[in-house]
């Protein structure tokens, strides 16, 4: 599959790099610091297609059958 079509597919969440301005935002929210958020790879192919770089906060959207729309973060190692 190539890369430009990656985020179209159905079963791929939303990718999205979150603002310099709002990560601190995030942070306080979940009352943590960067280095305790779930990891998440340089290469992979998603975070490759948003332009991602290392250390950059990633908010991935998905959705639930249960809870309608769960949002979760990742850092990028």
């Amino acid at each position: 599959m190539a890369l430009d079509k990656l985020s179209k597919h159905l079963l791929v969440p939303k990718h999205e790099i979150v603002p310099e301005e709002k990560v601190g935002e995030v942070l306080k929210e979940y009352g943590l610091n960067p280095e305790r958020f779930p990891r998440i790879l340089r290469d992979d192919p998603t975070v490759t297609e948003i332009g991602a770089k290392k250390g950059d906060l990633i908010k991935i959207t998905r959705d639930s059958i249960t809870a309608g729309r769960s949002i979760y973060f990742r850092m990028v190692k």
